[in-house]
């Protein structure tokens, strides 16, 4: 089964500070809800874990990250992720995700992401339209992260320029601004339980409903 999300989410940070934490991969992951890496592999390639917990139910998928594309220039990244529970539960994800400057406002940004999931096993009988709701609930869930990291990794080196620019002497060459690096950690708590089964919910009233017209 497969689903397709094609959505824009409005940012309160910089195009510059937003791809700061897009191109950081364990950013990335620290703001995915349950998400971790476990080993990285390779320069573009990694080893991590998944948990998914909705009431007594959870599951854990292992698998693979890939980075197939990074472009600083357009601030574009291109991920995909392969992985499989105990269960004999599999899922895959093609992700790009291109950062977006808003031309009206240097200090805001759109995250535009472009995903196909495609599960199978147990969680392929939940139906493309229910798979689809709990996708834009992590995916929600994520952008809500990966803000908040955005905006703590934004502060520290507008701090740090403005203190160089206070601190720097009145000639000779200027002294260059310590940055925040790129890597911002950023724990990011488990997926919503109560808000999925919430969602799997609707989506089951709306399938049932459905059937009997």
């Amino acid at each position: 089964m497969e689903v397709r999300i094609d959505k824009r989410y409005p940012l309160p940070v910089s195009a510059q500070a937003a791809w700061c934490v897009l191109r950081d991969v364990h950013a990335v992951a620290g703001c995915m809800p349950g998400a971790q890496i476990t080993e990285q592999l390779s320069d573009h390639s990694y080893k991590g874990l998944m948990k998914i917990k909705v009431g007594p139910a959870q599951a854990q998928f292992g698998g693979t990250l890939e980075v197939l594309e990074t472009d600083p220039e357009a601030r574009r990244m291109a991920l995909r992720g392969k992985g499989a529970d105990k269960g004999g539960s599999s899922a895959s994800l093609d992700l790009h995700a291109v950062i977006e400057a808003d031309a009206s406002d240097p200090g805001r940004s759109t995250l535009h992401g472009d995903a196909r999931l495609e599960v199978n096993g147990k969680f392929a009988q939940f139906g493309a339209r229910m798979m689809g709701q709990v996708s834009e609930l992590l995916l929600t869930q994520f952008v809500q992260n990966f803000g908040a990291a955005a905006q703590a990794a934004q502060a520290p080196a507008a701090s740090a320029q403005a203190a160089a620019q206070e601190q720097a002497p009145p000639a000779g060459p200027a002294q260059p601004a310590q940055t925040a690096g790129p890597r911002q950690r950023h724990a990011a708590s488990e997926l919503n339980g109560l808000a999925l089964a919430w969602a799997l919910f609707k989506g089951w009233l709306a399938s049932l409903f459905g059937r009997r017209r």
